[in-house]
């Protein structure tokens, strides 16, 4: 079982920018894709953005493309989400995932999960 752990949330002003980081325990992260997804008050939780075992592809939900980067770094077991232009629309708890080989924008396809993180755009 891969326990996962999300750091880097807080509150940030419009059009700011936060790095959210998601560390893995456990020998297989190498096989897995890591994937991050969001959950505002009252709504479902969905896909932000994933990145497949290698690093080779990865995938935004369209509310993000240009704003978000996601990345890893095997080595040390860690997947990164580069967060820039931060609005109020991007406020939730933000959650990592992961899932064999490659994302799914499915939550329901995901394995592990961590405990999240909040992020708050608000002047």
């Amino acid at each position: 079982q891969v326990q996962l752990v999300e750091s880097g949330g807080g509150l940030v002003q419009p059009g700011g920018s936060l790095r959210l980081s998601c560390v893995a325990s456990g020998r297989t992260f190498s096989t897995l894709a890591i994937a991050w997804f969001r959950q505002a008050p009252g709504k479902e939780r969905e896909f932000v953005a994933g990145i497949s075992y290698t690093g080779s592809s990865t995938y935004n939900t369209d509310s993000v493309k240009g704003r978000f980067t996601i990345s890893r770094d095997n080595a040390k077991n860690t997947v990164n989400l580069q967060m820039n232009s931060l609005s109020p629309e991007d406020t939730a708890v933000y959650y990592c995932a992961t899932r064999i080989l490659v994302p799914s924008f499915n939550r329901h396809d995901y394995l592990s999960w961590g405990q999240g993180t909040q992020v708050t755009v608000s002047s």
